[in-house]
């Protein structure tokens, strides 16, 4: 069964590529920035080089949706190169078709702040979509680049899935009803992304469940199924948020940046200083197989199993990596 994860943020090493491989995963979209500029985008993106070389009996570079059947047929990870805001792209506009020939595929318009692009989850108000950021979304339909908007607010996401001419994809979240999360989506953005043709990719992020850290298997997958119910069974994939091997100050950066001068505790407590644990089921990405037993224990049937998987994610590729008109 091909199994593609739709975001994973992991300080990655060969032993942690090997428990990949051996997890049967097939192709993981990782976070190459996420408050970065051009240059330090840039770095990360070079220093991502160095892993080919040093990997390549593990790992290889996404550029097209074949490039997983590819992995998958020599037993490697497929590797998609994607943003977790827009900063990597400052204020040009080339930068888009820049990026894109530097192998990233997906990029989030705005992560929980105001971007240039888009208002983010966190802020009070939400303006939408910016003069810039519909430039944008234009030039990423054009080049072959996805939309992602999952630390975006509503308006900003409902104007996305509107503007683009391509469908766009919410790679790591969940629905509001099942974990009222800043984070989670509406079942109004949930019911205008999928009806135009857009995935949404289920997050193991604790911060993201109900019940957090102690939510059961059988509860993660019985929101899916509920899901489905409304979305169809094509539209929706797994996209973990799986974060592996960090330390306390590269959260604070996440959560932080540059733009605060203390920490942004977002949706975790003050009174949180660590990762949260991950729930027992999906510690690892050697646990893809539990999501699989979870998924068929709720009713779903193999055929629908392996589009959960990571069928869906290689369709939604296929299309969205080609350049458009």
């Amino acid at each position: 069964m091909l199994i593609i994860d739709g975001l994973q943020y992991v300080n990655w090493t060969r032993e942690l590529f090997t428990e990949a491989r051996d997890g049967g995963v097939n192709a993981i979209h990782v976070t190459i920035a996420y408050w970065e500029n051009t240059r330090e985008t840039l770095d990360n993106i070079n220093d991502w080089e160095e892993r080919f070389k040093r990997c390549s009996d593990l790992i290889l570079p996404v550029r097209q949706a074949s490039d997983i059947l590819t992995a998958q047929k020599s037993n490697r990870v497929g590797i998609i190169f994607g943003f977790q805001n827009c900063s990597p792209i400052e204020d040009g506009l080339h930068k888009v078709s820049y990026m894109y020939d530097q192998d990233v595929r997906i990029m989030q318009l705005s992560y929980n702040n105001q971007s240039l692009l888009a208002t983010g989850c966190y802020e009070n108000s939400d303006s939408g979509i910016t003069r810039f950021g519909r430039e944008v979304i234009r030039e990423m339909n054009r080049v072959g680049m996805v939309i992602d908007m999952s630390h975006s607010a509503e308006r900003s996401t409902l104007e996305a899935i509107e503007i683009s001419q391509r469908p766009i994809t919410i790679t790591h979240a969940n629905p509001t009803s099942f974990h009222n999360a800043l984070r989670n989506k509406s079942d109004t953005v949930i019911r205008a992304l999928t009806e135009s043709g857009g995935m949404l990719g289920f997050s193991i992020y604790p911060f993201h469940l109900r019940n957090g850290s102690d939510c059961t298997l059988e509860d993660f997958c019985r929101m899916i199924a509920d899901t489905v119910e409304t979305t169809g069974i094509e539209r929706v994939g797994i996209g973990s948020d799986l974060c592996q091997n960090w330390d306390y100050s590269t959260l604070e950066w996440m959560r932080s940046g540059r733009w605060a001068s203390s920490v942004d505790y977002g949706e975790g407590s003050a009174e949180n200083r660590d990762w949260p644990r991950q729930p027992t089921w999906f510690a690892s990405s050697s646990d893809f197989g539990n999501l699989s037993s979870g998924l068929s224990t709720v009713g779903f049937s193999a055929a629908e199993i392996a589009l959960i998987m990571g069928g869906n994610w290689l369709e939604f590729f296929d299309h969205s990596f080609q350049p458009g008109s």
